[in-house]
């Protein structure tokens, strides 16, 4: 009886310290959704803008210069007016309207259009989300804005295409394997067959590009440094998508003629990007034919993907109706082919000319002889 009793009550123990340690469990799941959520925000305050017209040269000169006493704000201010404007502000132009803060912080994430923290990417040691729309770009670490800065993509006939790609390679200064003339500081590569690469280079405010990602000089320096580049398989292949994870999302809307709708936020806070849910499962960006360059056809890889993209990208209205893309040139084998085309002509009129002179000299000869 006293041993029946007593397996009774050491199984009443049994079952009350299970339900404890579940409970416990419980708790402890909790605690890790709780950090999981990167409770992080940069917690700047709201600065709000004001759209200008520049009626005159004397209105872009009294905006740019306006802390021109104290060059540490004076530094910072502009490069606001930088960022908020997407531009260089030698192409403020008289008749064009400008975003001007009301207040300056030296630390751009203040002016961000992305949030503090992508949950997500929570798990990811880098990643980079470019705006098409929004002509921005925003660096995460494990989920945590680090950077924020201003971009110029490509023009509507040779566009940045939305989708996944990842840094390829890196170069300090690069001379366009397509045009040697666009000297191109602080290159990264991020697709290896099409050549598009983020770079250093002028900044007009609209996107302008041959389907490269354009920056202000010290935003390219940065990301130039911070971004970890691909890895090589023992044949010193890149492997593909082993660097630094780049998203493009969203399309600019091309109909419009003048500016884009950042100019059009009222303030810091007013506006947010929507970013994907799942980053590593956006679908790899589709490039079409037309954008690869002609030389490096022969290496391409699952090339039916790249030959019906266009028509992709049509049907989703990535491309609009109408719109021919432009195929990639080879500015430095053209050159090369009409210096030669020229030279051989030139060539060719020194020896019709040589001809000339040898049968004039012995026409000379025989009136002589005669």
């Amino acid at each position: 009886m006293r041993l029946l009793l007593s397996l009774i009550i050491f199984f009443l123990l049994f079952i009350i310290a299970c339900s404890k340690k579940s409970e416990v469990d419980e708790a402890l799941e909790t605690v890790v959704m709780e950090e999981d959520e990167i409770p992080f925000s940069l917690d700047y305050p709201e600065i709000k803008y004001q759209q200008i017209e520049l009626k005159d040269r004397a209105t872009i000169n009294e905006i740019q210069n306006k802390y021109k006493d104290d060059s540490t704000v004076a530094a910072a201010y502009r490069k606001a007016l930088r960022t908020l404007n997407r531009k260089e502000l030698r192409f403020w132009r008289v008749g064009e309207t400008v975003v001007v803060p009301d207040s300056v912080i030296a630390d751009m994430r203040a002016y961000s259009i992305f949030p503090d923290a992508y949950f997500a990417a929570r798990h990811i040691p880098k990643i980079v989300i470019i705006d098409n729309e929004y002509q921005a770009y925003a660096c995460y670490e494990y989920g945590k804005l680090v950077r924020f800065a201003a971009c110029n993509t490509g023009k509507e006939r040779t566009p940045t295409f939305p989708g996944r790609y990842s840094m390829v390679w890196r170069q300090k200064l690069r001379l366009s394997s397509l045009d040697s003339n666009w000297k191109m500081p602080w290159t990264i590569n991020f697709h290896k067959y099409a050549g598009n690469a983020m770079h250093e280079y002028e900044m007009p405010g609209r996107p302008v590009s041959h389907s490269c990602v354009r920056q202000f000089s010290d935003d390219a320096e940065w990301i130039y440094r911070w971004g970890e580049m691909a890895k090589y398989d023992e044949e010193r292949n890149a492997i593909p998508f082993s660097g630094t994870p780049l998203i493009v999302v969203n399309v600019f809307d091309f109909s419009r003629t003048v500016g884009g709708p950042w100019l059009e936020l009222k303030s810091n806070k007013s506006y947010y990007v929507k970013l994907p849910e799942n980053p590593m499962e956006v679908e790899e960006a589709l490039i079409p034919w037309v954008q690869i360059p002609i030389s490096s056809r022969g290496a391409i890889p699952n090339r039916s993907r790249f030959l019906s993209a266009e028509d992709t990208l049509r049907a989703r209205g990535i491309i609009r109706e109408g719109v021919v893309l432009t195929e990639t040139v080879d500015f430095n084998k053209k050159r090369r082919e009409e210096r030669a085309a020229k030279e051989a002509q030139e060539k060719r009129k020194r020896e019709l000319e040589a001809a000339s002179a040898s049968q004039e000299n012995e026409t000379t000869v025989e009136e002589q002889q005669e």
